[in-house]
């Protein structure tokens, strides 16, 4: 949609699916030369994981005037050195759910351009196997219940 996207995740094990999405550019978190390569480099960084990050080090990543917002709630808090968001004017921010009319927005946007997210669809029976799935992180996407196998 005219974006440069780039995927920053722990590892190179959805490289594929993030530039098959779109995705530019994909790089691995774990490997720390990501962090020098990609520093001063974006406007905005969309932090959807919800565990703790390096917020030094991702804030790096943003160039003058550049965003950090999270997306996703660790169960711990998230230590910010001030110093990080002075250099170059950095922002930090936060977001969770919005309204029912802000989904609908987003629902309509969605249908207006094609967009579609891939999900795992189970039956209400799979519901046991599938969290013991995600406590092994077996999970590629998102777990979605089929409603017609609760009838």
């Amino acid at each position: 949609m005219g974006a440069e996207v780039t995927v920053l995740s722990q590892t190179l094990g959805k490289k594929d699916d993030g530039l098959a999405f779109g995705a530019t550019h994909y790089h691995a978190t774990s490997d720390p030369a990501t962090f020098e390569a990609l520093r001063n480099s974006f406007d905005l960084i969309v932090n959807t994981v919800s565990a703790p990050i390096d917020m030094a080090a991702h804030l790096g990543l943003l160039r003058l005037g550049g965003t950090l917002v999270s997306v996703g709630a660790p169960p711990e808090p998230l230590p910010v050195q001030v110093f990080s968001l002075f250099n170059n004017r950095r922002s930090f921010a936060g977001s969770s759910i919005g309204s029912i009319a802000e989904t609908q927005e987003m629902l309509d946007f969605c249908a207006e351009h094609g967009i579609a997210p891939e999900v795992e669809l189970i039956g209400a029976d799979d519901v046991n196997e599938a969290y013991e799935r995600v406590l092994k992180s077996d999970v590629r996407y998102r777990f979605v219940i089929d409603v017609d196998s609760l009838r």
